[in-house]
């Protein structure tokens, strides 16, 4: 990073703030939360009338480049939020952009290739002076504090499930990332190494707090990240959803090497674009999305759980916390993961945020964010009970 960057990003006065896709469903939440808090982010996106549309609706100011061009638009931002995807297609040039620049970068991608190729340019963010942290939204902050919490309670574990159930609905970016990436197929970590392996292939019955759900295997960014975070060289993650729905998963890996042409991709894509807005505001905030988590050896056990707000809502919180943090050097140079940056209890810095550690099926512990602590300790207690 060059000296004056530095310098500002030490002080945290006036260091800056690019969010790149600003405009899309996730980018304007973030964005608009920002500026909420009292920053003033730069707006940018290769569109420009809907860059300047969310930049003058908030009084900010806007840039408009492709990501091809970011080196020349970064020389006075000190980190870049990209909240543009399907991060296949933005990821890799923005990251390079950045390094070139000494530019942070953060972006809220879940997709296990993206974070695979982040990873091996850490040494040359190091070089740089540059902190590269994708994942920094639902995708994947509390699955991956999950997993480092896990692996605080048993250092020895080596086999790690993780497995996500989410109300609400879903945003169209997210919608064309999964679409995007349909002919991939599916991932799970075996001895350290990625395999291949179709999505849905494997599932298992899981209790997030409240009944069992039966989940399917899924590529989740999880594979990459809890691998780096915690070194556990065995992790698979999984999804709960309704039957028909992973019936609807089986179909869709079985058909991908026809849905995965490139016309076909553009088709969904524009029909997405006209039929898909995102969940409203009061789904927001009256949602929940619950992860739960198990780290096992061939003679033990643990299992925790997580309960979060709205993944939508829980995105907003953390990538903008992530951004302060790293705009206060709080990160460290290089690739990192959310909990490999911030520790196993970042998520609990969240409101609304509860987490349960189990031993053979009985409660043993309840921590939640520190702001509600003492106004829930009461009904965790009671909860507690019950189970």
């Amino acid at each position: 990073m060059s000296d004056t960057k530095a310098s500002r990003s030490a002080a945290d006065d006036g260091a800056r703030l690019l969010v790149y896709g600003a405009y899309g469903y996730t980018g304007r939440l973030i964005v608009e939360a920002a500026v909420e808090r009292g920053h003033e982010p730069i707006v940018a996106g290769r569109n420009r009338q809907k860059a300047r549309g969310v930049a003058s609706s908030l009084g900010l100011q806007a840039r408009c480049f492709t990501v091809e061009d970011a080196a020349g638009h970064l020389g006075d931002v000190d980190a870049v939020l990209n909240c543009a995807g399907p991060f296949s297609e933005t990821a890799d040039a923005l990251v390079d952009a950045c390094i070139e620049t000494g530019t942070h970068y953060l972006d809220i991608t879940g997709e296990l290739a993206v974070f695979e190729r982040i990873s091996r340019l850490g040494s040359a963010a190091a070089d740089a002076g540059v902190t590269l942290l994708p994942g920094v939204g639902f995708d994947v902050v509390p699955t991956d504090c999950l997993a480092a919490h896990l692996h605080r309670r048993l250092p020895e574990a080596t086999h790690l499930s993780l497995a996500i159930e989410a109300d609400g609905g879903i945003s169209p970016g997210t919608l064309k990332t999964a679409l995007s990436d349909l002919g991939s197929g599916g991932a799970v970590r075996r001895d350290g190494q990625l395999r291949h392996e179709a999505v849905g292939a494997r599932t298992r019955v899981v209790d997030f707090g409240d009944g069992f759900r039966r989940a399917v295997s899924i590529p989740w960014g999880d594979v990459s990240t809890a691998y780096h975070t915690t070194g556990i060289p065995n992790i698979d993650v999984y999804l709960s959803l309704p039957t028909n729905a992973r019936r609807a998963v089986a179909l869709s890996s079985s058909l991908s090497g026809v849905l995965d042409t490139d016309a076909v991709k553009r088709a969904l894509s524009w029909l997405v674009d006209r039929s898909i807005e995102g969940p409203d505001e009061a789904t927001r905030a009256g949602g929940e999305a619950r992860v739960w988590g198990e780290a096992r050896t061939d003679d033990e056990r643990v299992v925790s759980r997580l309960r979060t707000p709205e993944t939508y809502e829980l995105t907003v919180e953390t990538a903008l916390r992530c951004a302060e943090k790293v705009l206060a050097g709080d990160a460290a140079a290089g690739y990192e993961t959310p909990a490999g940056a911030f520790g196993p209890d970042f998520v609990l810095e969240i409101p609304g945020v509860e987490r349960v550690d189990l031993v053979d099926g009985e409660v043993v512990d309840r921590e939640t964010d520190e702001s509600e602590a003492d106004e829930g300790e009461t009904a965790a207690d009671e909860t507690a009970a019950g189970e």
